[in-house]
């Protein structure tokens, strides 16, 4: 007897992205903060501690828990060459014309043999909603069965709750990373469903994911 293949989505716990949030087959929320780095070589011995320090003392104040990720991809660099190409082809001086040619060789032999990564950081925020529940039964007993319409009024109502509390938690996170000099934003639902595009598409190229300055 053949058995029968589940889709991809099957094995996702995720029911929808909504406004950037994540809403998980449970019913709980995540939000995904995407962060800078900050290169500690190029800090002093006291810059190095104090950053550090400060980041020790921004995860002890949590109480609650998060995900660090990070992505690492090749960088695409062909609409690069793209530019380089176009402004090659309406430069006018002949010596400015053959040093651009030049410099896209120069460009296309250092890819080829070195892989030029990037890297994205990400912080996932979590909100779990507990809900105490009564195996005997009596508290349906006591209320009606809602109609369809006070049931989406109910849903609404309690996702809208849900963001607010991880919104909050969002701006602890997006807080204490600013304390760190890390600049931060929270991603919205397309940037989202870029995010797991990639981790289930590890094979692509770096896409479109940028932090604002």
């Amino acid at each position: 007897m053949a058995l029968k293949a589940k889709a991809t989505q099957d094995f996702v716990p995720i029911q929808e992205i909504r406004d950037g949030i994540i809403v998980l087959k449970n019913g709980d929320l995540r939000a995904i903060v995407l962060a800078s780095s900050v290169n500690l070589s190029l800090k002093s011995d006291d810059e190095q501690k104090a950053i550090i320090l400060q980041f020790k003392s921004f995860l002890n104040t949590l109480d609650f828990s998060i995900q660090i990720s990070i992505q690492s991809r090749r960088l695409d660099i062909r609409p690069y060459l793209f530019l380089l190409e176009n402004r090659e082809k309406v430069q006018n001086e002949p010596l400015l014309k053959l040093q651009t040619r030049e410099y896209i060789e120069f460009i296309k032999n250092f890819t080829e043999n070195v892989n030029i990564m990037t890297k994205n950081f990400f912080v996932v925020v979590p909100y779990t909603h507990t809900v105490l529940k009564s195996d005997s039964g009596i508290l349906q007993k006591l209320f009606k069965r809602k109609n369809k319409e006070e049931e989406k009024l109910a849903k609404e109502e309690d996702f809208e709750e849900k963001r607010s509390q991880l919104e909050e938690r969002v701006g602890v996170i997006q807080q204490g990373l600013s304390r760190c000099g890390i600049k931060s934003a929270q991603l919205g639902s397309e940037e989202v469903v870029e995010v797991f595009y990639k981790v289930f598409n590890p094979g692509e190229v770096e896409g479109k994911i940028k932090l604002e300055q």
